[in-house]
């Protein structure tokens, strides 16, 4: 990662750092001295590349949110035929993600948890939020269900529970338990249209 920060901007080596050092630790545990010092910068690059610390943090959950996007918009259609297949992927792919290596559970979660109400957080995870329901809308109506975005909240339930089982339990397996509970819903959800 040294090498990767001595050649990027001093705003990307912020955000670098930022996403390692808050995912790990919190937002609130982690002072932006710290991010200062990690990311090789002078106080000013912070100021001028993201105005406060509250700025610094909505960034880092925007570029979470699009890594996690883009990666979803990659695998799902390469991996997965059938829209019923993709919408049970995405739960392949959290699966995935519990069994990596420095799984701390959802960013959005974690920082929701700790952030101000009304805050940037707030309104950065609520975007994110929204992306998960339409995925599972769109994905839900593709595969013939009749009410696809009540579906989608209800997927989005297990989608939220699994990361916060996984994290909670040291059990990666919530990611294929949250899969089976996605598969009956479903089923039963095209039972229906039929």
């Amino acid at each position: 990662m040294a090498d990767t920060m001595k050649r990027a901007s001093p705003r990307d080596r912020l955000l670098d750092a930022a996403d390692e050092l808050f995912y790990a630790e919190g937002v609130c545990s982690v002072g932006i001295d710290r991010v200062i010092a990690e990311a090789g910068v002078a106080k000013a690059s912070l100021y001028s590349s993201f105005g406060s610390k509250d700025a610094l943090v909505g960034a880092y959950l925007k570029e979470r949110s699009a890594g996690w996007q883009a990666h979803v918009a990659r695998e799902l259609p390469v991996r997965w035929e059938t829209a019923e297949d993709r919408l049970l992927g995405v739960f392949d792919l959290l699966g995935e993600w519990f069994a990596a290596p420095g799984y701390h559970g959802c960013p959005f979660i974690n920082a929701s948890a700790e952030a101000k109400p009304d805050g940037g957080i707030e309104a950065v995870s609520d975007e994110h939020r929204a992306w998960v329901r339409s995925l599972f809308s769109r994905l839900a109506g593709e595969a013939g269900a009749p009410e696809p975005d009540r579906l989608a909240r209800c997927l989005s339930l297990l989608y939220d529970g699994s990361m916060v089982a996984a994290r909670l339990d040291r059990d990666p397996s919530a990611g294929s338990v949250a899969r089976e509970a996605a598969a009956a819903l479903l089923s039963a959800a095209l039972r229906t249209s039929t």
